[in-house]
């Protein structure tokens, strides 16, 4: 087992390694005076992982609540965090007791938004069964829903007490699943580390998860630790988001959100290219990578329909929104574009 701290306003361990899901109980009570917990997760990983982490925290003492909502990101709304809230409350969880969400990115942001808000706030622990959530949206505290005007536009920063990454749960996934997590494994590498974008370029990543997982993790807290609520630095972990979002708001979320990412960075790329913000090359670069990782590059939507999505995106502060571009591979900055400057950037994309 490999271990990262996040020095968050509520410092936290990363445990990543394999065979961690039988030690959930174990690690969980470690962390926290709780003998209740509600596991909270979908219909999809539910009959997978649910019975071996229950059994787990039963076998350390605790009391388990299990509840799983349909697999999706249609269930991340309003409606379905309500559910969760009212099973907690149901269940009779108190101020005392924890959550633990069990998934990949839709739980983790799901059951972190019910554990922020429930009795204005109760632990969380987040156990990832996905290399995008192991890799990503685990770690850093970012929880949210969608609404109809967009993606994550209701949420809360809440921070975990524990992430356990037991990475044998990626067997599991499916290769366009799996191929989410590379996106944002590419997306760390362009913002941050030069050698690690040259290392995914050449190796085999499945031969080296564990590592691979610390390096996405030591990336992300890194940033966190530095800027927890993303008043500056942390923006740069939005590289090809902007877009990105937009592309999954226009398909109706049809689109999974490492493809889209993939793509927003492809188009934000282009975009920076042709504008000035970014050198010659670094679009093909970028390319490159999507080809190797079988990640889509192409984008399906029109600019005036990007546009008009990217306009209710949650990074938009007053006229203007920052958008990340690449001033070299590992390196990245942002750049601040009105209303107008938003419509060229996204015409430039594509």
């Amino acid at each position: 087992m490999q271990t990262v701290t996040v020095s968050a306003s509520a410092p936290y361990s990363v445990h990543i390694g394999s065979g961690l899901l039988e030690k959930t109980g174990r690690l969980i009570a470690g962390v926290t005076n709780s003998r209740t917990c509600a596991v909270i997760t979908d219909s999809q990983v539910e009959p997978l992982y649910a019975p071996q982490v229950c059994r787990a925290l039963q076998a350390a003492g605790f009391t388990v609540r299990l509840y799983a909502f349909p697999a999706g990101e249609q269930s991340k709304t309003l409606a379905s965090y309500g559910a969760i809230l009212e099973f907690l409350a149901e269940s009779r969880l108190t101020r005392s007791d924890c959550v633990a969400a069990l998934g990949g990115g839709v739980v983790g942001d799901m059951a972190g938004f019910a554990a922020a808000t429930y009795q204005r706030g109760v632990d969380y622990i987040q156990i990832p069964t996905t290399f995008l959530a192991a890799s990503d949206s685990s770690v850093g505290g970012k929880t949210a829903v969608d609404l109809p005007s967009g993606k994550n536009l209701a949420g809360a920063f809440w921070q975990p007490k524990l992430v356990i990454c037991d990475t044998d749960t990626f067997a599991t996934l499916s290769g366009e699943l799996f191929a989410d997590g590379v996106a944002e494994t590419v997306k760390h590498g362009l913002i941050a580390d030069r050698a690690f974008f040259r290392f995914l370029m050449t190796e085999d990543i499945r031969s080296s998860m564990e590592s691979v997982v610390r390096r996405n993790v030591e990336i992300k807290a890194a940033v966190v630790g530095e800027d927890e609520k993303e008043h500056g630095r942390r923006k740069l972990l939005n590289f090809g988001h902007t877009l990105g979002h937009a592309i999954e708001k226009c398909s109706g979320y049809t689109v999974a959100h490492g493809r889209a990412v993939a793509t927003g960075m492809v188009l934000a790329c282009r975009a920076a290219e042709k504008m000035g913000f970014s050198p010659a090359g670094t679009l093909h670069t970028v390319l490159t990578a999507c080809q190797r990782f079988g990640l889509p590059a192409e984008c399906p939507y029109t600019a005036a329909e990007l546009y008009a999505s990217a306009t209710g995106d949650k990074k938009r502060s007053g006229g203007s929104i920052d958008v990340v571009v690449l001033e070299e591979i590992g390196k990245a900055r942002t750049v601040r574009l009105d209303m107008e400057g938003l419509r060229a950037f996204t015409e430039a994309a594509l």
